[in-house]
């Protein structure tokens, strides 16, 4: 069945830290950093960190599926990601940002055992962005 839908899921450390440090200890490239002190478009300068990483934006109505590949690469790193959490002033979150036009199949955006079992591990509280388009609109 075709659908308008769409939604894209990653994982975000936000906080007072050094984003090439975190990649160092991780292993693992980053999708997108923003440092402390960068400009933004506003003149103004970012007073936080961000590392960005596994951004998943094949859609499946099951978004459980993109938060489970999201997190895939970092299942085996839990212990590295508590130690950056205990040693900077961080959080984690696993953002969900579905768009979801009012008159199409409603996805499923309950996470499952083993996305809850990381986000527990890890602290990582999971932030979801919903947008719901009317379909008159669109």
């Amino acid at each position: 069945m075709k659908t308008k839908n769409s939604c894209y899921t990653y994982f975000i450390i936000t906080g007072e830290f050094d984003p090439d440090r975190v990649s160092a200890l991780l292993g693992l490239r980053p999708d997108k950093v923003r440092r402390i002190g960068e400009g933004r478009r506003d003149g103004k300068k970012y007073d936080c960190a961000s590392w960005e990483f596994g951004r998943c934006d094949t859609y499946d109505p099951n978004i459980s599926y993109l938060m489970e590949t999201t997190i895939l690469p970092l299942r085996d790193k839990i212990d590295l990601l508590n130690r950056i959490r205990r040693e900077n002033n961080v959080s984690f979150y696993l953002s969900v940002v579905p768009h979801i036009y009012a008159n199409d199949v409603s996805p499923s955006l309950a996470p499952s055992l083993e996305v809850i079992d990381f986000c527990h591990a890890t602290r990582t509280e999971l932030d979801i962005d919903l947008y719901v388009i009317d379909s008159a609109d669109a």
